[in-house]
């Protein structure tokens, strides 16, 4: 069984998201949406909204679950047993940055990380811009899902 993981903070799970785990489907029998916990990190959403924007965003898909981790992600691969790290690269800094984490990744674990490259329709979009136009009063529903816009006032 091929299981991956995809870790991230997802405040919030933007478009950029979707697609990659979309993309991910057919490759993968099970994708483990991963929030990662950092008690030191201030947060737009809580936890349970982010497990929300997830979950109603994919309910209809019984290859996608939503949990939460803290600590090292492979820890968490191996509580689980996921054999694969999923991961989107939108930029050249994104691959540079990502690549030393596969790698350590690897080296502490064995376990691959698999990267996908985000369209060109959502290469551009980051939580953090999408936090930065919500915070400033702006209209952010063609960045996130439904799931978010509708929540959000946005």
């Amino acid at each position: 069984m091929k299981k991956a993981v995809f870790p991230g903070s997802f405040d919030p799970i933007t478009l950029g998201h979707v697609d990659i785990i979309k993309r991910g489907l057919p490759l993968f029998d099970e994708i483990v949406i991963a929030i990662g916990i950092n008690a030191k990190k201030n947060y737009m959403f809580s936890v349970e909204e982010r497990m929300k924007f997830i979950g109603n965003t994919f309910f209809a898909e019984e290859k996608i679950s939503v949990e939460t981790y803290k600590g090292l992600t492979v820890n968490y691969c191996k509580e689980i047993n996921a054999n694969f790290i999923l991961r989107g690269l939108r930029n050249p800094a994104d691959f540079e940055f990502e690549k030393s984490i596969a790698q350590t990744n690897r080296k502490l674990s064995g376990i691959e990380t698999i990267f996908l490259l985000t369209s060109a329709e959502t290469s551009y979009i980051s939580s953090s811009i999408v936090r930065d136009v919500m915070r400033n009063g702006g209209n952010a529903a063609s960045l996130v899902p439904n799931s978010v816009a509708s929540k959000v006032d946005i």
